[in-house]
């Protein structure tokens, strides 16, 4: 029986900011072999949520860097994993700008649809602010990117096995 969870916001920044401009060796450096971002908002999105989805192929894990789901170091299966979970794991909805809080997953794409970067949100006010891996930023103004289409993905939630 699957019980729903707080997502932890506080520890999802707290390990974006501390992992931002260095990589934690728990987990494989990806930044050579197509990018850093979503393997490093995979943590972030770990640290608060506390739990894994082992479903084969369309769960959300990482073992090692040979043993993990796609959904970990994919911009778009971390999508569709988060907006389609109803297992354990974290779960999200795209929603606008006015609805994201810190914790959640920004993901920047090109006009014609192909997203491409997944940074963590640690901060709305002022401004918003986040940390990423690949071109790695600790607490960057998300208006300095550049970028033809954004969405945030808010974490409404986590399963975990009650």
């Amino acid at each position: 029986m699957l019980i729903d969870t707080p997502y932890k916001r506080d520890a999802a920044v707290e390990y974006a900011r501390r992992w931002a401009l260095s990589r934690n060796p728990l987990y494989y450096d990806f930044e050579n072999i197509g990018g850093d971002c979503t393997n490093f908002a995979c943590q972030c999105l770990l640290a608060g949520a506390g739990v894994m989805n082992y479903t084969p192929v369309t769960g959300w894990y990482y073992r090692t860097a040979n043993d993990r789901t796609a959904s970990w170091t994919g911009v778009e299966f971390l999508y569709d994993f988060l907006t389609s979970n109803s297992g354990p794991g974290p779960y999200a909805s795209e929603v606008p700008r006015s609805r994201a809080l810190p914790g959640d997953i920004v993901q920047l794409g090109s006009s014609d649809g192909h997203f491409y970067h997944s940074p963590v949100l640690t901060a709305v006010s002022p401004s918003f602010a986040v940390c990423a891996h690949t071109y790695d930023a600790l607490d960057r103004p998300l208006d300095s990117y550049v970028y033809g289409r954004i969405r945030f993905l808010h974490i409404e939630g986590v399963r975990k096995e009650g």
